[in-house]
């Protein structure tokens, strides 16, 4: 078994993850405190859309945008220094733009269970939207978005599609455990698949019980509410 799949995935599910949290945090908090419908609804479907595209057809329009020959990645190439396309950067990449929707969806369905009430008791009181957010709506929404981040989590280093195509199948470069799960199963080696779908699936696992601890916690939060 190649152990490198193994650092590979989780160094990428790490990276990822953290860019995830944050983008899809605040692109959240942002839907919510628009007042337009037709626009949230615009922004939303855009937002949303990576989850219910095939990933390998998320990971065309990756290799559109970042490819060699293309503009952007183009210029990253030449102002940067920095190759995108079949390199460790794509799999990262690969893993924000995939798992990004859950982390968005959990953040936002968090924020919109949050009572009013304590937002505009905040302000009466002074608080900065700054504040009030930090200080009222995230500890409030927190069960929903840490949930929403073990998902994310748990999506990035499953990966497979958008991967494949934007950062290759390279050995000991951009090969993760989905991939090295492949590329056992392709050259025979099933003892090594094993091993790779044992980590997988312990990790699966893991994150399973995770979320099902926050979502038990975050019942708890509402009962009292409820009760009144």
């Amino acid at each position: 078994m190649d152990i490198s799949a193994i650092l590979i995935s989780l160094r990428t599910a790490v990276l990822s993850i953290v860019i995830t949290f944050f983008l899809g945090v605040l692109a959240a908090w942002g839907v919510v405190s628009m007042r337009r419908e037709r626009v949230r609804a615009v922004v939303d479907g855009i937002l949303t859309l990576p989850m219910v595209l095939p990933p390998t057809v998320a990971g065309f329009f990756l290799l559109y945008i970042f490819g060699v020959n293309r503009p952007v990645g183009k210029m990253l190439i030449e102002w940067f220094g920095i190759r995108v396309v079949f390199n460790w950067t794509a799999t990262v990449i690969a893993a924000v733009v995939i798992s990004f929707p859950l982390m968005y969806r959990s953040a936002r369905g968090a924020f919109e269970q949050v009572d009013p009430d304590l937002i505009y008791a905040a302000r009466t009181i002074g608080m900065s939207e700054w504040r009030i957010f930090w200080r009222v709506i995230m500890p409030m929404a927190l069960p929903g978005v840490a949930s929403g981040g073990i998902l994310a989590f748990g999506r990035g280093l499953g990966e497979f599609g958008a991967t494949a195509m934007i950062a290759g199948n390279i050995a000991g470069q951009t090969r993760t455990l989905p991939l090295a799960v492949y590329s056992a199963v392709a050259g025979g080696d099933m003892e090594g698949a094993y091993a790779y779908v044992a980590i997988l699936v312990g990790i699966s696992f893991i994150i399973v019980v995770s979320m099902n601890v926050l979502t038990a916690k975050e019942r708890r939060g509402v009962r009292p509410k409820n009760r009144k």
